[in-house]
């Protein structure tokens, strides 16, 4: 791993995370009925910073390694639509758009660590909590979707 990759993967999730600031939920999301398991509100940016920081620490170890393109061509994608998520759904407010981009990131994440995996083991354990996170915010998108057609 080059420490100096580091920084250039954090950069990008740090854009990533910065669309949350600008798209934040508000009184419309704060007025979605919303299901059961809906994590409190404090946890967003706590899993999403840990999520950030493991999967720049995965990319920066993965992108030193012979037959690293496919793994790297994956981080972008999945940090792009990881991007596009956040303005889908709470700026546009495009609940069902906004489960398509989400359904992608998943797959994408998925065979991401499938990817990293296969070139560093710790690299592809550390996003494990991405996956994890992610089967949450997919089941949360759906459910807020379902429940609140009129939305």
């Amino acid at each position: 791993m080059t420490l100096g990759l580091f920084p250039i993967f954090l950069l990008a999730s740090v854009a990533a995370a910065a669309t949350g600031m600008i798209f934040r939920p508000g009184a419309w999301y704060a007025g979605l009925r919303k299901p059961g398991f809906t994590p409190p509100n404090w946890a967003f940016p706590v899993a999403w910073t840990v999520i950030y920081l493991l999967s720049a620490l995965a990319a920066a170890r993965v992108a030193v390694l012979p037959g690293a393109g496919m793994a790297l061509a994956l981080w972008s994608a999945q940090i792009a639509l990881n991007t596009l998520w956040t303005p889908v759904f709470f700026g546009a407010r495009r609940m069902g758009l906004a489960m398509v981009v989400m359904a992608a990131l998943l797959v994408t994440v998925a065979a991401m660590a499938w990817a990293f995996a296969s070139l560093d083991g710790w690299a592809g354990l550390m996003l494990l909590p991405y996956l994890a996170w992610l089967g949450v915010a997919s089941a949360l998108n759906w459910r807020i979707w379902r429940d609140n057609p009129a939305a």
